[in-house]
């Protein structure tokens, strides 16, 4: 296997540059860079029957990945992730079709291990010698892994509120962790700020080339998934908005490689109620997001105000005919009920928007019964220790006598 790799194209201006140097945005206008291939070379290799014999993870993408040598491919076993049918789920909301695409399985426990996992071999191929990343949570804790897994320094800049489990991952993987008085955007400050004089390889979402590469494969293994064809709607919580961005350019690059066709899926955007800079502006009908004020949710991974790729994602929800909601905090709770009671999948705040929406979307009729619906789980409840207050369950005493009456006496 070789990648395809040509060079790299701003998806703004046009403007080309080398693929073979460390990049973070465009040099021209300062938005966000993508990884172009030789596609018709990479058809000709990566072919269904090609496939077939190889590991199921993202690697076997690798003529439209960006690393040349396998040898810097570092790996966790990162995705070839389950879709899996809802049906449960799908009977309470109206569904006939609905499937989940559980991210949760990735190494580290989300979805994120797959654009990390991408950036720092890249990153470290081109030479770099430390990366740094601003983070809500689970990308640090991913760049954290790979950057051991890769023998180079990380810096990881978190909201002082992130959830206790990410942070100690990134510890004990040997990152430097600060913690920020403030919002992911006020960490990126950190990193631009003090990124020069440590040298560090800024990865933050989408101001690199490369973790957009990995969240791509969602797209890929998805189409693949599904005999090579792409579902109705796909229903995704968006902070950044890398993995929507990610998806839109791989089913791009598969129709050029003649693997699908020019159909699309109604791409769904869904945020948090105190945090949906993207909604307010596809409502508005703008192209760009402002700023979000006073940010708050729950949901670390979506607790996003301003998003460098705004346009990337707000282009393709229009295109593809989709649309952009909000839900609120007991909402995104409900959502997390919902997936562990009906389907058994315990999944993170963020990932239980989605099951909230797409429910909502169901009785408004944007989605119809017979849709087929993925709704992707972008990581797991595992790492969210105050998702459930379990501090009032009832303590039994087993030497007590008549143990069944007081059990069923004893309120659900």
């Amino acid at each position: 296997m070789r990648s395809h790799l040509t060079h790299l194209e701003c998806s703004n201006c046009g403007a080309t540059s080398s693929a073979d140097q460390l990049r973070t945005v465009c040099p021209v206008c300062g938005k966000v860079l993508f990884c172009r291939y030789d596609l018709a070379g990479a058809a000709t290799e990566m072919t269904p029957s090609a496939l077939a014999s190889r590991p199921w993870d993202l690697w076997r993408y690798f003529e439209i990945l960006p690393v040349r040598d396998p040898a810097n491919a570092l790996t966790l076993g990162e995705g070839g992730t389950p879709l899996l049918r809802a049906p449960a789920l799908g009977r309470a909301i109206g569904l006939d079709r609905l499937l989940v695409k559980d991210e949760g399985m990735n190494p580290t426990g989300s979805f994120k291990a797959r654009g990390l996992g991408m950036a720092v071999s890249r990153a470290k191929e081109l030479g770099a010698t430390s990366v740094a990343i601003p983070s809500a949570g689970n990308a640090g804790s991913a760049m954290a892994a790979y950057a051991a897994r890769a023998a180079i320094p990380a810096w990881v800049f978190m909201p002082a509120d992130a959830p206790v489990v990410m942070k100690a991952e990134c510890v004990e993987y040997g990152a430097r962790v600060f913690l920020v008085d403030g919002l992911i955007n006020d960490a990126g400050r950190v990193v631009r700020e003090a990124g020069p004089a440590h040298g560090w390889f800024d990865v933050s979402t989408l101001k690199e080339p490369y973790r957009a590469e990995g969240k791509k494969t969602m797209g890929l293994e998805l189409a693949e998934q599904l005999g090579w064809r792409l579902p109705a709607a796909i229903v995704y919580p968006t902070g950044g908005g890398t993995g929507i961005v990610g998806m839109w350019k791989a089913f791009a690059e598969l129709e050029t490689m003649g693997l699908i066709g020019p159909e699309r899926p109604k791409m769904i955007v869904v945020q948090a109620e105190g945090c949906a800079p993207i909604v307010r502006a596809f409502d508005a009908g703008e192209r760009h997001a402002e700023p979000w004020r006073d940010a708050s949710t729950g949901a670390p991974g979506l607790r996003v105000p301003v998003a460098i790729g705004d346009y990337l994602i707000l282009d393709a929800v229009r295109q593809s005919g989709g649309t952009a909601l909000t839900v609120t905090e007991a909402e995104l709770m409900e959502g997390v009920r919902l997936a562990a009671t009906h389907e058994g999948m315990f999944v993170s705040p963020e990932a239980g928007a989605t099951f909230v929406a797409t429910r909502t979307l169901r009785e408004s009729g944007f989605l119809r019964q017979d849709d087929e619906v993925v709704i992707f789980s972008t990581g797991s409840g595992m790492k969210h220790t105050d998702l459930t207050d379990v501090g009032q369950l009832p303590v039994l005493d087993p030497n007590a006598p008549d143990l069944a009456s007081t059990i069923a006496a004893t309120p659900a």
